[in-house]
């Protein structure tokens, strides 16, 4: 029952709006915008999303809007794809639930077999999940062990990015480099080091117009860092190959290449963090594919079922596995819900419909109409850069053009979650407005859409954004 055909009222008495505001936690939400006027709130509804069909959404009150976002970087096929319902609906009759602690079950064995054949190298052996945050625990903690077992127990600590986002559960939120998301909830797990990201449009001045010089400095970083805190303690290196949080960071050229041969040179894994960029995100099946690099573990989640049940993998090299083979080692970590029954039956119909549909090569093909497209906003004077890879955007927003001067912390506010979240949505375009480096829009759709999706994307945009224009 949806909610245009649900009671009008709940259990408590309550409408929709009320009991999302009075019962329901939402996620990285000020709750405070749901809160009556007088009770020092904003006094606005809980938007409510009912529906989705290919690349539309639909809330309680019939409006149609461009998900332009793909849920959360997820809905890789579409929403409202029958067939993925019925594999869950099938697997639900036959096996409901049965978990992977010394047991198997053939929907978790077929997966792990396919994802072992579309990643790269030896990277063989499939460790699952119910998310991506799960994911990044699960090597740290795989990396840790790995050493310890090899004889080389200081090798504990982890690299990762400035601004990076890795996760929520204590050990990838140490690996996180997002200071206000962090700081609520210190002391974290010590050894997790910083080194500075790839926003080639914010890096220092003598090496903006040079990608390869750039990315080698950003590279060089890394090795910097590991002989800092010493190469006997630092066991990996964790980053996604198109950085998230910040705006959408493509790796220079040659930077990844240049990691690959710092972590070799002081034996230090390099986790290739693709719980976004995996799963057609960037075109291939997994992103380091699509930049020529080989890591030693992929983590990923979100689009491997199309965010129609939850599942995440760690997927490591079989030399990570070795020392598992032998006596009574084993790896003592686990999820009651990882590798679920119905998620990875799920998960393999979805898969089916990349390979029927060529949803691989067409992120491929239709890739530079899309940022073709974004890239016409650049006349905007608001917009300072646009900045991906694959079906993955940035766009971030600047107050003077020449000197790429951004907005103060109150001026950020005033645009993003004063003007911007609520315009664009208005204009039918779900999308995110982000401020966690400097304030960008950030896009990523379903990856079903071609030029005329592209298009209508734009267009919307370039409505809103020039309004904020006008508020500066």
């Amino acid at each position: 029952m949806s909610i245009d055909t649900a009671p009008t009222t709940l259990r408590s008495g309550l409408t929709y709006p009320e009991a999302a505001r009075d019962h329901l936690w939402m996620h990285f939400t000020r709750q405070s915008t749901f809160e009556p006027v007088q009770a020092g709130g904003l006094g606005a509804d809980v938007p409510i999303i009912v529906r989705g069909k290919g690349h539309l959404i639909y809330d309680d009150h019939g409006r149609e809007y461009i998900d332009g976002l793909a849920g959360l970087f997820v809905v890789q096929v579409g929403h409202g794809r029958d067939e993925l319902a019925e594999a869950a609906a099938r697997q639900a009759r036959e096996l409901a639930f049965f978990p992977l602690w010394s047991y198997a079950h053939p929907r978790a064995i077929e997966l792990a077999d396919r994802l072992a054949a579309y990643a790269p190298g030896d990277l063989n052996r499939v460790f699952f999940t119910t998310g991506g945050g799960e994911a990044v625990e699960t090597a740290w903690k795989l990396a840790k062990q790995y050493y310890r077992l090899t004889g080389r127990p200081g090798k504990h600590k982890v690299i990762s990015r400035s601004i990076a986002y890795h996760g929520t559960p204590q050990g990838a939120l140490s690996i996180t480099g997002i200071p206000g998301a962090r700081a609520p909830f210190e002391p974290l797990v010590p050894g997790a080091f910083k080194v500075p990201n790839t926003n080639q449009y914010r890096a220092p001045e003598h090496l903006r117009d040079d990608e390869e010089a750039f990315g080698l400095w950003a590279a060089d970083r890394i090795a910097e860092a590991i002989e800092f805190e010493g190469p006997e303690t630092v066991a990996a290196v964790f980053l996604e190959p198109v950085q998230n949080s910040g705006g959408c960071f493509p790796p220079p050229k040659g930077y990844f290449q240049r990691v690959r041969e710092i972590c070799d040179e002081y034996d230090v894994l390099l986790v290739s963090d693709e719980v976004i960029c995996a799963f057609g995100r960037i075109g291939s099946m997994f992103a380091c594919d699509d930049f020529g690099y080989q890591p030693d573990i992929i983590t990923c989640a979100k689009g491997m079922t199309s965010g129609y049940s939850p599942i995440g993998a760690m997927i490591a090299s079989d030399r990570l596995f070795e020392p598992f083979k032998h006596g009574t080692t084993f790896f003592p970590h686990g999820y009651t819900f990882g590798g679920h029954p119905v998620s990875a039956a799920v998960a393999m119909a979805n898969l089916d419909i990349f390979e029927r549909e060529g949803l691989n090569d067409h992120v491929h093909a239709n890739a530079p109409a899309f940022r073709a497209s974004l890239e016409t906003l650049l006349d905007l004077p608001i917009v300072g850069d646009v900045r991906g890879a694959g079906y993955f955007y940035g766009i971030e927003l600047v107050k003077d053009k020449t000197t790429r001067e951004t907005f103060n912390e109150a001026e950020s506010e005033r645009l993003l979650r004063g003007f911007l979240s609520k315009a664009l949505f208005d204009a039918g375009l779900y999308c995110r407005a982000d401020d966690r480096g400097d304030p960008v829009v950030q896009l990523s759709p379903p990856l079903t859409i071609g030029p005329a999706e592209f298009a209508d994307i734009t267009s919307r945009l370039r409505s809103v954004l020039t309004q904020a224009q006008g508020m500066l």
